[in-house]
């Protein structure tokens, strides 16, 4: 009998984008299946009551739901750390792994591997978030040597509200951040209906599209030492390594 993975994926409550999509990424690979757990995110914001939502201790409570599936990795999809910081991933993935005993991941964790496989120094930035958590991002990377060139945010601080944002839109948003020439552009939120338009976008634009959710799944794959190639038609990113 083939060697079979279960992907386990932490989800914030109120998105309704990641569940779906990351199930179509890997329906072309049969020995594959995801489980997901979800905590409380109802707000994005740089306010107090919105960073408690990613308190390690709700996490870890959601994972140790997906431990009892005894799935193969845990991948957090959410891009949190983003504003809160890249450590807080590095130390929240190294708390699951001790916490759970399996290996851990998370979207920005993911991501911020394949900018660095890629050298990308010249990035472009999509999001649904207000002014302040983009800047906050945006400065997170350039303290990490990476200049965002380019970036669009919708202003949205309702998480819920994001995946109510049309793929025709993100589309138009991307092609605006394209016109910088960034080395990648990633849609950064795993709310978006946007994994989906990778194959499109890096055909018209030549520019790599990493979707935070395609990312979260690239992470996971990579983990357990599937090869991400046998992901086929969402986008350049499945493949690197």
């Amino acid at each position: 009998m083939p060697e079979t993975f279960k992907l386990g994926v932490l989800t914030p409550s109120s998105n309704t984008a990641l569940e779906p999509l990351t199930h179509a990424i890997v329906s072309g690979l049969p020995n594959v299946s995801v489980h997901f757990a979800r905590f409380k995110v109802t707000e994005i914001s740089l306010g107090a009551a919105s960073s408690g939502q990613f308190d390690d201790s709700h996490i870890l409570a959601a994972a140790d739901l997906l431990a009892d599936a005894r799935v193969d990795v845990i991948g957090w999809s959410g891009t949190a750390a983003g504003w809160l910081g890249f450590e807080k991933d590095v130390l929240l993935a190294e708390r699951i792994e001790a916490h759970t005993g399996i290996a851990a991941t998370t979207a920005i964790l993911a991501l911020n591997e394949l900018l660095a496989l890629r050298g990308a120094t010249r990035l472009g930035i999509v999001s649904p978030y207000t002014a302040d958590v983009q800047q906050r991002i945006v400065g997170n990377y350039r303290a990490a040597g990476i200049e965002v060139v380019a970036e669009t945010h919708e202003g949205i601080s309702v998480n819920h509200d994001f995946a109510a944002l049309a793929p025709q839109l993100l589309q138009q948003r991307i092609a605006q951040v394209a016109a910088a020439a960034p080395q990648a552009i990633v849609t950064y939120c795993t709310n978006l209906r946007a994994a989906q338009l990778a194959a499109e976008v890096e055909q018209q634009t030549g520019i790599p599209l990493l979707d935070t959710v395609s990312t979260t799944v690239w992470g996971m794959l990579r983990k357990i030492g599937v090869p991400t190639q046998q992901v086929k038609g969402w986008g350049r990113l499945y493949g690197w390594e």
